[in-house]
């Protein structure tokens, strides 16, 4: 059975796929789990000061996510990671939100655009704009969304989906996936390492800019 069930999810990432979706299922020369978080240093689109990695808060976890606001799979998920924002404001986590879409060809990603965003849903976490789009090719994410969690090493744990959910699935997106992820780190016990690929819309890459690990 669970052989089929696996055999079943493969199949509909592959669809997924075809249709057009991104997803990390089979590249290669992505940041594997145990590796110590790229170090970044970018402007949030709300508040306008400067996050960096050394800057952050010390936590037992800390959550990147590769967000956007045109695509649909992140829009299917903002509700949801602005309520894991405030689910676990009181416990030792720290969470940063990173758009690197090409700007130029995607308007509602300008910065001003997902300050809106942030605002309207109410992002209690910093969203970050990675205009060379350095900091996304360092943590070699592919879609948006792609959600990377750390430990209090700051190695990498979990890299992978939000949850099972998908845009006009019939089902509101719930954070399942990273929420057992970060738990488990909270209560230091190891994150499993069976995990589901990250799908959504592709980082929009500025001319010139692709990574050979998203080709």
């Amino acid at each position: 059975m669970k052989q089929f069930l696996f055999l079943i999810t493969v199949l509909i990432f592959q669809l997924e796929s075809a249709l057009g979706a991104a997803t990390t299922e089979g590249k290669k020369g992505l940041l594997p789990l145990g590796s110590p978080m790229p170090s970044f240093s970018l402007t949030d689109g709300v508040s306008g000061r400067t996050v960096s990695s050394e800057g952050l808060p010390q936590k037992k976890v800390t959550m990147v996510a590769f967000i956007c606001r045109h695509c649909p799979y992140s829009q299917h998920v903002k509700k949801s990671l602005a309520q894991l924002g405030h689910d676990y404001a009181d416990k030792d986590v720290v969470l940063v939100t990173i758009s690197s879409n090409d700007p130029a060809a995607y308007p509602d990603d300008v910065p001003e655009s997902l300050k809106e965003m942030a605002q309207e849903e109410g992002f209690n976490f910093p969203l970050l704009f990675d205009e060379s789009q350095k900091t996304a090719q360092s943590f070699t994410a592919i879609a948006t969304p792609d959600i990377f969690v750390f430990d209090s090493n700051r190695k990498l744990v979990y890299r992978g989906q939000f949850d099972d959910t998908r845009p006009n699935s019939g089902g509101e997106a719930t954070g399942k996936d990273v929420r057992e992820a970060i738990d488990r780190v909270l209560s230091g016990k190891p994150v499993s390492t069976h995990q589901k690929p990250a799908i959504g819309c592709s980082i929009k890459w500025k001319p010139g800019n692709t990574p050979a690990y998203a080709r």
